[in-house]
């Protein structure tokens, strides 16, 4: 069985942390935008559209630079958090979070937009048709039918944000015990003397951890159609 150095599991606990908080806030975010995009039309619709998958056109490290402008203490956001809420991001665990679930939210929002689309409206006008509201048919109707893009964006997420190195490390540096997460520990075992070992055994567990969180999705993707498939 392969042991790890107490210094390894900690950017394995960390990264697993910053993961999994950065999947969880993205997600109501993400379902909102998904929806919107699927359903309503308004103007700048496009634009937004835009806006919210260029992290995966940008470099990562653009993308780092610019939440540090932003989220930097600083920087507008940033200041004002610190300020009035004692909320830090920058060099914390939590601004790996965000620009985990920054990198990872467009993954989410197009997995999400697409099950939604693919829903038949007139189930929900059926809804509608009976005296549901608007949300309650939301709640009740479309979010149900559109649990397996839920899942599949979620674990793309949380994949995104697992190896997620470029943005992380450009705003939030990279920090043993804070925010050096299993990419930047690997970065820096590589550069370091006779850290080969180190690298190589935090490689293994990123890569399994991966293929654990795509299999899983697989299995629950399969279980969530099969329970729907009931209803139609």
């Amino acid at each position: 069985m392969m042991d790890l150095t107490p210094e390894e599991l900690t950017a394995v606990h960390l990264s697993l942390r910053i993961a999994i908080v950065a999947t969880l806030a993205s997600l109501p975010f993400g379902i909102f935008v998904a929806y919107a995009l699927a359903r309503w039309r308004f103007p700048g619709k496009v634009l937004l559209d835009g806006l919210v998958h260029l992290p995966l056109v940008l470099p990562p490290v653009v993308t780092g630079y610019v939440l540090l402008l932003l989220f930097g203490r600083r920087g507008p956001i940033g200041a004002f958090l610190a300020e009035n809420f004692g909320i830090v991001f920058s060099f914390r665990w939590t601004g790996a979070a965000l620009a985990c679930g920054v990198m990872g939210f467009p993954l989410m929002v197009r997995a999400i937009r697409l099950s939604i689309e693919a829903i038949d409206r007139r189930l929900e006008d059926a809804a509608g048709t009976l005296g549901a509201s608007r949300p309650f048919t939301f709640v009740l109707v479309t979010l149900p039918l559109a649990l397996p893009g839920l899942m599949v964006g979620s674990i793309l997420c949380f994949a995104k944000a697992l190896g997620e190195f470029g943005a992380t490390i450009t705003f939030v540096s990279n920090i043993p015990g804070e925010t050096q997460t299993i990419s930047a520990a690997i970065y820096t075992f590589t550069q370091t003397p006779d850290g080969d070992a180190a690298a190589l055994r935090l490689t293994i567990v990123s890569i399994v951890i991966a293929l654990g969180a795509l299999v899983v999705s697989e299995a629950v993707q399969r279980f969530a159609n099969r329970k729907l498939a009931q209803f139609e």
